[in-house]
């Protein structure tokens, strides 16, 4: 399940700790999600108890290091996390102005935008795209108030 995380670790000269395949395990059951690090050492607490928050910030701040994590700001104070997708681009997300959901979009409609930039000399590594707004459920009920 996480040979591949198992072997950039071990390529980069990192034991695979409990703590490390633990936070692991916790980011691959939620995929799609995206957790600060309270909540990743939450989640991890439930079956390792002993763990300490400043392990999980660690190893947070390695797994991003070695590209095995990314991690995001969305302007609330806080980072989150996910897997990097590797040399695909990131997915972009839309976040609810009003319950706060955060949703991943996977179309990508700014490669157009790359190609004219790259051919005026540009050279783009990467974007990244944050929309705002209301979610469907937020804006049915503002639609619809009374069915609340």
């Amino acid at each position: 399940m996480f040979e591949s995380y198992h072997q950039i670790l071990k390529r980069n000269r990192y034991k695979v700790t409990p703590q490390r395949k633990a936070i692991l395990e916790v980011l691959d059951n939620t995929r799609g999600m995206h957790f600060t690090a309270e909540e990743i050492y939450n989640q991890v607490k439930k079956t390792n108890p002993q763990i300490g928050i400043a392990t999980v910030y660690r190893t947070l701040e390695l797994l991003v290091r070695l590209e095995i994590v990314y991690k995001s700001s969305f302007d609330e104070g806080r980072h989150r996390y996910e897997f990097y997708e590797g040399d695909r681009h990131f997915h972009h997300h839309f976040l609810c102005n009003k319950c706060g959901v955060i949703i991943e979009v996977e179309e990508d409609y700014l490669c157009q935008l790359e190609g004219v930039l790259e051919e005026r000399g540009f050279m783009i590594s990467n974007h990244n795209l944050r929309l705002y707004g209301l979610c469907p459920a937020c804006h049915r009920k503002e639609k619809h108030p009374e069915t609340r």
